[in-house]
């Protein structure tokens, strides 16, 4: 079977024609298909793609801060941030924050994983997780569900790890009913009402 049409061309009439030749051989073998049993050109089946494994996929993405780039203000928003360059301001984002080594943060952090291989003069907050790489610098507090701190690097501040909200909103409650229990039974046995 043919793949293409093949229509006849028209041929001139007269003394001057060529001779008609018979059709020619070559066309009508081409159109049957043609087989060999020769091992060596037989085609590979198509593999299929090999899967990919599934990423973890943020709304917003990926933004970068370059190494060359000077920025202040602020930042806010869903996404990942990975950070080169030297920032000025606090950093609110839903998803995971990088201060890559070289990088200089100047402002507070609150995102849910905090990985610092450069320096941060500010606060880390409610963080799921903060990894400190070797060479990592934080001055300021940090308050997270989990911390780890590589050899070789430097921190000044207050860490608070281990607390989760309910934790901390279960100890405060009953700490303030403890003290204002006691300062009513103090009142009252003093005479006072």
């Amino acid at each position: 079977m043919a793949l293409w049409k093949e229509t006849p061309t028209p041929t001139a009439t007269g003394p001057a024609a060529a001779p008609s030749s018979p059709p020619d051989r070559n066309l009508t073998e081409r159109a049957e298909p043609r087989t060999s049993n020769d091992p060596s050109l037989a085609v590979a089946p198509r593999r299929p793609a090999p899967a990919q494994a599934p990423r973890e996929r943020v709304e917003g993405g990926e933004s970068v801060i370059a190494a060359n780039l000077s920025i202040e203000g602020k930042i806010e928003g869903t996404g990942n941030v990975k950070m080169a360059g030297r920032f000025k301001g606090d950093v609110r984002i839903d998803g995971n924050f990088s201060i890559e080594p070289g990088a200089h943060l100047t402002g507070q952090v609150l995102a849910g994983i905090v990985v610092v291989g450069g320096e941060l003069q500010g606060n880390i907050e409610s963080a799921k997780r903060v990894d400190v790489l070797e060479g990592g610098v934080i001055v300021g507090d940090v308050k997270a569900g989990s911390i780890t701190v590589a050899a070789g690097s430097r921190m000044r501040g207050h860490v608070e790890f281990g607390w989760t909200e309910e934790k901390k909103a279960t100890t405060g409650l009953t700490a303030a009913t403890g003290t204002a229990t006691g300062v009513a039974t103090a009142g009252v046995a003093a005479g006072k009402t």
